[in-house]
């Protein structure tokens, strides 16, 4: 679920920047190796939980923490990114992002407690919110409008999914023969090598039009989604009625509410509400969301469950999902072909029924589950469903905004898909915890993660009743709501 982040108008370079410009190919090669660590990041750990639970007594609920910590804060702090970009320049902060995610990783790595651990992916999350934008805007600034530029930005599309598809088997292959330990320590001695690559050859651009930098609405988002998540998360041990739990849940809605109003009254706004009036906006992003939610868990509970019930090991986790990423790719290389032909909306909606259907079938799993009969099938499903109803969405949300909000537009859906997985996967860990609870073995595992998938599918209903009702049938129509 790696968001892409929204593309940058290309900034003139003096002459002479561009005399001492690196080789074209030597620019792709540094900024899609930054990309791929980001991506890379939001899935290697997935086959490493039940090891990093063991190895640093992490209990079930909390392993989500290892996924979440990272995904909120790359969420909440991506369009800050790609503002600081243009604003500070796009090889600074590109070096700036890709040296703060290497230190976190490092410090994840060598982690001895759990709250170590969290604290480090949390900061990585925040190296990659930096980092990410800007190496798109690098791209769009280093090679010239047309084919140049669209073959580049289609080699930056590939190595991001590239990177998502793989993280199951890297993070086997990892975790098999050296440690958990080194999912986050890979990042290290490939980081400082992107990073002295970065600092030697990259050529410094910007916009030329300053803006403030809304930090305080960067941060409000990212603490009430992480309040949010954390009094979902403790209505598990205490219940929906205890102060635990219903006071993180109010203090997340109230600083939300105080995101908003920031929003609604700041000069240059992280996220410009007016936007949301437009109907395509509004609707794509609250599809997003509900599909986000629903979706992003599938590789967390599947690596649970063949792990903690199968007995699988860590590489054989990740190459049973080899099919699964292939599947992914395939929609989402599909997809703006099959778009052409059907149209946007009837292929979202599509997508998504597809995955739905996975997500039931997944959860008829149990303890005496085989590969073919109980992850292959419905695995392939979700994983299809998901390449293909994203780009869909994503091209719903731009087409009814003004050209000059395009960037702006798609760095909100990928924020939308980002929230609602972080937001989802505290609501399913939740449902899942709580079921398993009631019961003892790998059979009340089972059960939790099966309840899991199936609360997933309702999710990923909603919707498509969202969809249906709300998305534009036609991009033309959208510029006219």
């Amino acid at each position: 679920m790696g968001g892409m982040p929204p593309i940058a108008a290309p900034a003139t370079l003096p002459g002479t920047a561009r005399r001492m410009a690196a080789p074209a190919w030597l620019v792709m090669v540094l900024v899609c190796a930054g990309q791929f660590l980001v991506v890379l990041d939001v899935s290697v750990v997935n086959v490493a939980l039940p090891a990093m639970r063991t190895g640093l007594g992490l209990s079930e609920l909390g392993l989500q923490w290892i996924v979440n910590a990272y995904v909120i804060t790359f969420a909440g702090f991506m369009l800050l990114g790609g503002r600081a970009a243009d604003l500070f320049g796009r090889k600074r902060v590109f070096v700036l992002g890709l040296a703060l995610f290497t230190v976190a990783s490092l410090g994840g790595g060598l982690a001895q407690q759990p709250w170590q651990l969290i604290a480090a992916r949390t900061v990585q999350g925040i190296g990659a919110a930096v980092l990410s934008p800007a190496t798109l805007t690098i791209l769009t600034t280093s090679f010239p409008a047309g084919p140049a530029r669209t073959r580049a930005i289609a080699t930056w599309t590939a190595v991001g999914a590239g990177g998502g598809a793989v993280g199951g088997l890297v993070g086997g292959v990892l975790t098999e023969f050296l440690s958990w330990r080194w999912v986050l320590l890979i990042n290290v001695p490939v980081g400082a090598l992107v990073l002295a690559g970065a600092v030697l050859w990259l050529t410094e651009s910007r916009r030329g039009a300053a803006r403030r930098l809304d930090v305080p609405g960067a941060v409000l988002v990212t603490a009430g989604l992480a309040l949010v998540a954390y009094g979902i998360v403790q209505t598990e041990t205490v219940g929906w009625a205890s102060a635990a739990a219903l006071l993180p849940l109010a203090a997340g809605l109230v600083v939300i509410a105080v995101f908003l109003a920031v929003e609604a009254h700041t000069k240059a706004p992280l996220m410009p509400l007016a936007l949301f009036r437009v109907r395509s906006v509004s609707s794509a992003n609250g599809a997003m969301v509900l599909a986000g939610a629903a979706m992003f868990s599938m590789w967390y509970f599947l690596s649970l469950y063949v792990q903690n019930v199968l007995g699988y090991r860590p590489l054989e986790a990740g190459l049973s999902f080899i099919p699964h990423s292939l599947s992914i790719v395939l929609g989402s290389t599909v997809g703006p072909r099959l778009m052409n032909r059907v149209g946007a909306k009837t292929l979202a909606v599509t997508g998504a029924v597809i995955s739905a259907s996975g997500m039931a079938w997944q959860g008829t799993m149990d303890v005496h589950g085989t590969y073919l009969g109980t992850i292959l099938g419905p695995g392939i499903l979700m994983a299809l469903g998901a390449g293909l109803t994203a780009t869909p969405i994503a091209a719903i949300a731009t087409s009814g905004a003004d050209p000059a909000d395009q960037g702006l537009v798609s760095g909100l859906i990928n924020t939308s898909r980002q929230m609602g997985g972080a937001l989802g996967l505290s609501v399913l860990s939740t449902v899942a915890a709580t079921r398993s609870a009631a019961g003892h073995g790998p059979k009340a595992l089972v059960d939790g993660y099966g309840l899991a998938f199936h609360v997933g599918g309702g999710i990923l209903l909603g919707s498509i009743v969202l969809m249906v009702l709300a998305l534009p049938r036609r991009p033309a129509d959208a510029a006219h709501d």
